[in-house]
């Protein structure tokens, strides 16, 4: 019995590697596999080593086939990491038929037009997003296809990467005998998983906060209109955690998860005990009312028993609240550059797993002066609503067109052959060496 049509997404993060399979029921997507292993292999979102990369996409997609009884062939992939910026361009073209009417050619030569920029050799632009077109001088149109005119002008930004991370993320993924059926930035995946198409119409900035690295998408009038990635992540606060403490990275990692906190609590006077002594990570709560103090006690690795870290919640949020206060202030300087300081209706959406943190909402709303909500994932029925989830589901998302038939957990072969003809123009060049 055919289980009708699949789309696979597939984030490569700095942190761990997801894999989300949803298929088509009815007039709904839902989600039939979704696992991650650990990632090795990128740096602040880029993958830096293509065969221990290649080798953990292998071990994922391996694993979801067994345990689901499907086969994956093709995958929609995210392109991550602080390489990845905007630059705005314009391009100007006069309209080709007699009537003066506006064809869907004349519309493609002058978004080609707006890529005759200066980019340095080792960058390539991936896409072309349009702000507005330009008629004769009359501005603010936004679908020029129809309209009459003798000039057509186009303001758009073109969206750039590094063409060696590039090529590093395109090897690693066919290394692990997958296609690859559409590469999307990062945080525009995210963006199609939480943003409503009234928030972007409103104007709205989508932060997705990582392991190494900090997206913002701003929208308006429903498209994107600036997009930035900043160096800084969830794993820095976890480092200044650990070298505040004098602890592991790893036993800071379960602090952080655990007590961390971006704002001090009224009651924020609470001691944290950890004794180091065992493996095994256990969490006790002792409440001792007279003394009003919070014991919690974490057992975890050490060579020495006897040890233990001891910390309040202040010299936790001392240490936390200013890394996240640097990453919104980098934020707040990208939003005053495009003159969208505090000027965002639709206010800010979070994900990604930083936004997890407890009182990140606070923080933030006090730092851009905007509204702030954890972003919820759309479109697709049984997903867990996991912020780090946001990408990989926006991966989907983004493919829901152009589904794979399935037939009995094995991949059709006129799915195989239809998808191999649908493939765009551009994605030609995933292929090329």
């Amino acid at each position: 019995m055919a289980r009708g049509y699949i789309v696979t997404g597939l984030d490569i993060g700095t942190n761990t590697i997801k894999v989300l399979v949803a298929q088509k029921k009815g007039s709904e997507w839902e989600m039939l596999a979704s696992s991650q292993v650990p990632s090795f292999g990128l740096r602040r979102g880029a993958v830096v080593h293509t065969d221990e990369t290649a080798k953990n996409i292998q071990l994922l997609i391996s694993g979801v086939e067994r345990d689901y009884n499907i086969r994956i062939n093709s995958v929609f992939v995210n392109i991550g990491g602080s390489h990845l910026y905007v630059t705005p361009s314009d391009g100007i073209i006069s309209v080709s038929r007699a009537d003066q009417r506006i064809s869907e050619e004349d519309v493609d030569r002058v978004l080609q037009a707006t890529k005759s920029i200066n980019i340095p050799s080792n960058e390539e632009i991936l896409d072309v997003f349009p702000k507005e077109f330009i008629i004769d001088n009359q501005r603010g149109i936004k679908q020029p296809l129809g309209l009459t005119g003798i000039r057509l002008e186009a303001k758009v930004i073109l969206l750039c990467y590094f063409q060696s991370y590039f090529i590093n993320l395109t090897t690693a993924v066919l290394n692990a005998k997958l296609q690859i059926n559409d590469i999307v930035p990062s945080p525009l995946a995210a963006a199609e998983a939480v943003l409503t198409p009234q928030q972007k119409e409103l104007g709205v900035a989508l932060i997705d906060m990582g392991s190494d690295t900090t997206s913002l998408a701003v929208y308006e009038e429903g498209d994107l209109i600036h997009l930035a990635v900043f160096p800084l992540g969830g794993a820095n606060i976890t480092k200044d955690i650990a070298i505040g403490l004098k602890t592991e990275f790893n036993i800071a990692e379960d602090i952080k998860k655990q007590y961390g906190s971006c704002i001090l609590a009224k009651n924020g006077k609470a001691s944290v005990s950890v004794p180091l002594a065992h493996k095994t990570l256990v969490s006790q709560i002792k409440n001792q009312s007279t003394a009003k103090v919070l014991s919690k006690q974490m057992k975890v690795e050490s060579t020495d028993e006897s040890s233990s870290l001891t910390f309040t919640d202040k010299n936790l949020v001392d240490i936390i609240e200013p890394r996240v206060s640097e990453i919104l202030d980098l934020i707040q300087k990208e939003l005053k550059k495009i003159g969208r300081q505090e000027l965002l209706p639709g206010g800010v959406v979070l994900t990604g797993g930083g936004a997890k943190l407890s009182k990140i909402k606070e923080l933030v709303k006090q730092k851009l002066k905007l509204t702030c909500e954890i972003g919820l994932i759309k479109g697709i029925v049984g997903v867990n609503q996991d912020s780090a989830l946001a990408t990989v589901a926006g991966l989907v998302l983004s493919g829901t067109d152009s589904g794979e038939s399935v037939s009995d957990g094995i991949l059709g072969f006129m799915g195989w052959f239809k998808k191999i003809f649908s493939q765009t123009t551009k994605m030609f060049k995933v292929f090329i060496p």
